[in-house]
């Protein structure tokens, strides 16, 4: 079953983010693998992130919490707060995915 994991940055943490962005996103890449989709939530101009957004393919609570609390941001001290929750696939890439597992 597919896991959701939302994250929300501290405030006034921009150089922070941009700090850490490199290692961040060595990280992803190791785990590409359980990676379905990801990335950053942006302002309304898409200049400033706020949080990410990640969607795995994992097993369990315990491996999705695993993934995000050994991404960078998350041990660097980005995030203020982490929801890790399940999600069903419904519609991947404009088809319907939900007689797929």
């Amino acid at each position: 079953m597919p896991w959701m994991i939302e994250t929300f940055d501290k405030e006034g943490c921009a150089d922070l983010r941009s700090q850490l962005r490199p290692v961040h996103l060595d990280y992803l890449e190791a785990n590409k693998a359980l990676l379905l989709a990801c990335g950053a939530k942006l302002d309304d101009a898409g200049t400033a992130a706020s949080g990410g957004l990640y969607l795995l393919g994992v097993d369990s609570r315990e491996e999705a919490q695993a993934f995000i609390e050994a991404d960078p941001f998350h041990q660097g001290g980005l995030f203020q707060r982490v929801e890790v929750l399940r999600w069903r696939k419904a519609y991947l890439d404009g088809r319907n995915t939900l007689n797929e597992d």
